[in-house]
């Protein structure tokens, strides 16, 4: 199967879900799979990314040989809402290495703090963030004093329903 040309033929959750099935454990295609999603165009990263998210559900090994680089792509300007999206999604899923606990705390703050982001990233960088707090309790306060603020003007119930799991989960 040529992966990238696959993925462009079409843009739904059953091509993806064939995609990954395809991939399944194998550790090959998910490396190139990995590659378009780093160094691919906006399209194919993008519609890459939601196969990751699928491939890392029921084979998350896959994912830690790439998530440094998976990481630092999430630090980029400019990215993509669907790649910190799916990147952010994993993340909330599988043990971070502690190398990379700065870098995603920082990325996950950023976001967080972000006015303009959308609320599944943010809702994502909580849950993220509530995983790390485990390890790092003393971010549980900077955590809680984020939500909080933004709490009370959340037009989601997405958000709200977020950040009330997660403020009882870290309750300092």
């Amino acid at each position: 199967m040529d992966l990238r040309s696959e993925i462009l033929t079409e843009h739904s959750r059953a091509q993806s879900l064939r995609i990954a099935a395809w991939i399944g454990g194998n550790a090959s295609r998910f490396k190139t799979l990995i590659t378009l999603f780093l160094e691919d165009d906006y399209r194919v990263v993008q519609r890459a990314a939601w196969v990751v998210s699928f491939v890392a559900a029921k084979h998350p090994a896959l994912l830690t040989p790439h998530l440094p680089a998976m990481v630092t792509k999430m630090e980029a300007a400019g990215l993509p809402v669907a790649v910190k999206r799916n990147v952010l999604r994993v993340l909330q899923y599988l043990p971070i290495p502690s190398d990379l606990h700065g870098a995603v705390m920082n990325t996950c703050f950023t976001f967080l703090e972000e006015p303009t982001e959308t609320v599944a990233v943010k809702a994502f960088s909580m849950t993220v963030l509530a995983n790390l707090a485990k390890d790092y309790p003393e971010i549980k306060n900077e955590i809680r004093l984020l939500i909080e603020d933004q709490l009370e003007n959340s037009p989601t119930a997405g958000f709200r329903s977020r950040a009330k799991k997660v403020l009882k989960e870290i309750q300092v």
